[in-house]
């Protein structure tokens, strides 16, 4: 298998702080599913985008 660049990997926003996360070796089989960038995001769970507080 030839190797990739990082810049070359797919990317995705995370639900919960809205910052762009890059595909990981680990979420080869589940990437489709992954929502959160870290677990402390998945933790925390429902996104920050309250009224008054702006997205990051």
């Amino acid at each position: 298998m030839k190797m990739r660049k990082k810049s070359d990997l797919p990317s995705k926003l995370c639900a919960h702080c809205g910052l762009p996360f890059s595909w990981r070796k680990k979420w080869e089989r589940d990437w489709e599913q992954v929502k959160y960038c870290s677990e402390r995001c998945r933790r925390a769970g429902k996104p920050d985008a309250a009224p008054g507080n702006p997205p990051r």
